[in-house]
């Protein structure tokens, strides 16, 4: 079984670095096609301001001269889910649940046990970058599909536009979930709520060493219970009462 988790554009470098990995293939060539942009292009690139850029300028250029620091890519994300999930203190058993089944897909990475080195990066399936003429989902779907290669239970955090990198017979392996709030009958759904959930679950996940769907059915985390009326078999439905 394994558990996909998306990236984040925050991150925390106040962090012990840790040792780099050699970039695989798939890796070196978005690096390659990345470190084309100067610092005024990634501004309009990544839709970010002067500082932003030139920020995402120079980790490209450590990236390349093989300078870059890097860290356990689930304690250097620092959005809003990864504050939610359980990263430090674990037991022996959460720790080896984590590294056995959760995966963190990267656009430039690929899909990496959730503790493998990362350097500091913002790049992610909605940019329009072009690896050697192809588009970036085209660029990984090969690897991305292999690295599911056997798994026949896959728990799907990311958002629908990044599972698109995966195959049509990999997504329909894909057990996905939604994070509601029952606002006196009124049931609400926005990002907030969807990314503290992902966080808070992940962790119920790792706690509760969840192996199968009918597991992760009986979770209740954060004030979050199984709402069997709104789920379907591929899709569970968490609600929480305020």
């Amino acid at each position: 079984m394994k558990i996909l988790i998306p990236t984040a554009k925050e991150m925390n470098t106040d962090l012990p670095s840790i040792e780099a990995a050699p970039l695989k293939p798939e890796s070196q060539a978005v690096l390659d096609a990345l470190a084309f942009y100067s610092a005024t292009q990634l501004e309009s690139f990544y839709k970010v301001s002067v500082e932003k850029a030139a920020e995402e300028f120079q980790n490209i250029q450590d990236l390349k001269r093989q300078t870059a620091q890097h860290y356990p890519a689930l304690k250097l994300f620092d959005g809003l889910m990864y504050r939610h999930i359980k990263r430090d203190k674990l037991t022996e058993v959460e720790q080896a649940y984590l590294e056995n089944h959760v995966f963190i897909t990267s656009a430039l990475y690929g899909v990496v046990p959730a503790l493998s080195p990362m350097a500091p990066h913002r790049l992610d399936f909605l940019m329009k970058l072009k690896v050697a003429g192809k588009t970036l989902k085209s660029h990984w779907k090969v690897a991305y599909d292999e690295a599911m290669n056997g798994e026949d239970l896959i728990f799907s955090l990311l958002s629908s536009e990044f599972e698109t990198v995966f195959s049509k017979e990999i997504r329909e392996k894909m057990v996905t979930f939604k994070f509601m709030e029952d606002r006196g009958g009124q049931l609400k759904i926005h990002s907030t709520i969807s990314k503290k959930a992902r966080g808070a679950f992940l962790t119920a996940l790792i706690e509760n060493q969840v192996q199968t769907v009918e597991e992760a059915r009986r979770l209740s985390f954060a004030g979050f219970t199984y709402r069997e009326d709104l789920s379907q078999p591929q899709e569970l439905v968490f609600v929480k009462e305020v």
